[in-house]
């Protein structure tokens, strides 16, 4: 029944090149999945291609949200927000196509350019402008959007945050083991929760508004992933943006960016600052903890590590808070159990991961080790099993078209450009690479959580020179970020250098 999975497999993909075809009148000869857009969300996300056209697919299976994300972007276009422009949808099938708005996100324009606490101009305009056109979202659209449409709630109410701190409760304090007592924390949570909805709320709040939402494109901020959006506080999403944890903007930079917003705020509406602030924090503290929520979830619980990594980065950020922001209520156990945060070992650990500063050390802390190999099938060189395993993963690259046999290509191999090039235009590469990456994907997570200590993949083709070897490549790149530790041979290739 191999061969009725794979087809099954397939039909998402063929929906969405039906989508491509119905709007731009051709198909698609390139389907590529994007890396790295599957680890918070669970969507599928691939960029379906020809030579002069383009456009983004997804692929998720929970209808509510597809239908806000839709019905908020068509608003939103209304309003001439910078959001993807909706190219088609099928979701009897879950599926829909989007404009594509390339691929460099505020946070890659911010961590290209950058050293230490130094931020480059360029990226703090880049911010500007980003916050510019946040009262656009929360007031301007926000007054004539219909809330109806929205999931799982209609507005950031009493329910809402008290999800947000449950998460927080449930899967980052008890997982990381910090100690509380029950009760005395639920009493802070009702007065927190009671303090932010005295907050002005009449507002479109954005949720997730972070620098992997916002797409850099021909020098403008483009705005993704508002499908969670709801009425809200204003403070709620500058917080979010500013206190993105990776990001890691320095407290100088976040003042002047939360300056440069409420001044923008003010050619929409009346602002007090002092009432402004006044509840400022308490929406820092809050979206924070929603943020380790996720982490804990998807870290702890998932066996996710790579998640952990920001977990450092939201701690920097409550020991600032802890010394230099001052709340107007009194919140003693949670935070006491802040401060146990800071003092944890558990989450010391995760700060000497998550603070390094080259994904290779990150990788080398883990304790599963991942080996990959490309090899021959001509010559039978399949790679040997030497940790007891009984030998992982085999995956027959021999179904993707053969750059050997171009005369162009004969001397290169996997690892030079132009075989890259040729590869990634394939769309049975993409397909083929795609299925393969999900299968050691769950087998990565799988093994993580059970403590296993050795994971092989093998690559095999006919000469073991170019599919074989870009195959293995691009599998260690797509794990660099999943604290695992990886070796990477390529047998037929070492055999032409002895």
């Amino acid at each position: 029944m191999i061969w009725w999975s794979c087809l099954l497999a397939c039909m998402p993909m063929n929906i969405l090149e039906n989508l491509f075809e119905q709007y731009f009148h051709t198909p698609p000869v390139r389907v590529q999945p994007l890396q790295g857009q599957l680890s918070g969300s669970g969507r599928r996300i691939v960029r379906l291609a020809t030579d002069h056209l383009s456009a983004i697919g997804i692929l998720y299976g929970v209808r509510e949200e597809n239908n806000a994300f839709l019905a908020f972007s068509r608003h939103f276009r209304r309003h001439r927000l910078p959001v993807p422009d909706i190219f088609g949808e099928d979701l009897d099938h879950d599926a829909y196509l989007e404009e594509d708005l390339g691929d460099t996100t505020l946070f890659e324009l911010l961590s290209r350019n950058r050293s230490g606490d130094d931020i480059a101009p360029v990226v703090m305009d880049a911010y500007r402008k980003t916050l510019a056109v946040l009262p656009r979202f929360q007031i301007e659209a926000g007054r004539d959007l219909n809330y109806k449409m929205c999931y799982p709630r209609g507005s950031f109410d009493r329910q809402s945050i008290t999800w947000d701190l449950n998460y927080f409760k449930y899967y980052f304090l008890r997982l990381a083991d910090i100690r509380f007592n029950e009760q005395a924390l639920e009493r802070d949570f009702a007065n927190l929760t009671k303090f932010l909805l005295t907050a002005d709320r009449d507002y479109f709040l954005y949720r997730d508004f972070q620098s992997r939402n916002v797409m850099w494109h021909n020098g403008h901020p483009y705005f993704l992933d508002y499908q969670g959006g709801r009425k809200g506080a204003l403070q709620y999403d500058v917080a979010s943006l500013l206190y993105d944890a990776k990001a890691d903007l320095p407290p100088r930079a976040r003042k002047e960016l939360l300056d440069h917003y409420l001044s923008e705020l003010k050619n929409f509406i009346h602002v007090d600052r002092n009432a402004f602030m006044r509840h400022y924090y308490a929406y820092v503290y809050v979206r924070i903890m929603q943020a380790l929520g996720a982490y804990g979830f998807r870290g702890f619980y998932e066996r996710k590590a790579h998640f952990l990594q920001s977990v450092p980065f939201a701690l920097k950020n409550i020991r600032w808070l802890l010394h230099n922001a001052q709340l107007p209520i009194e919140l003693p156990t949670l935070l006491d159990a802040f401060t146990k945060m800071l003092g944890s070992e558990q989450l010391h650990n995760l700060a000497d991961v998550g603070s390094s500063d080259s994904a290779g050390a990150d990788a080398e802390k883990g304790t599963l080790l991942v080996r990959i190999f490309s090899f021959s099938f001509h010559t039978g060189s399949v790679p040997k099993d030497e940790s007891g395993n009984g030998g992982g993963f085999v995956f027959d690259g021999r179904s993707v078209p053969n750059p050997g046999r171009e005369e162009r290509f004969k001397q290169l191999t996997g690892k030079d450009e132009p075989v890259i090039e040729y590869l990634q235009q394939q769309k049975e590469a993409a397909t083929f690479f795609s299925h393969a990456s999900a299968l050691v994907d769950a087998a990565v997570s799988n093994y993580q959580s059970r403590g296993f200590k050795n994971l092989m993949v093998s690559f095999g083709c006919t000469g073991g020179q170019h599919r074989s070897v870009y195959f293995a490549e691009q599998l260690a790149k797509h794990l660099h970020d999943r604290n695992v530790r990886i070796t990477l041979r390529h047998l037929e290739l070492e055999k032409k250098k002895q």
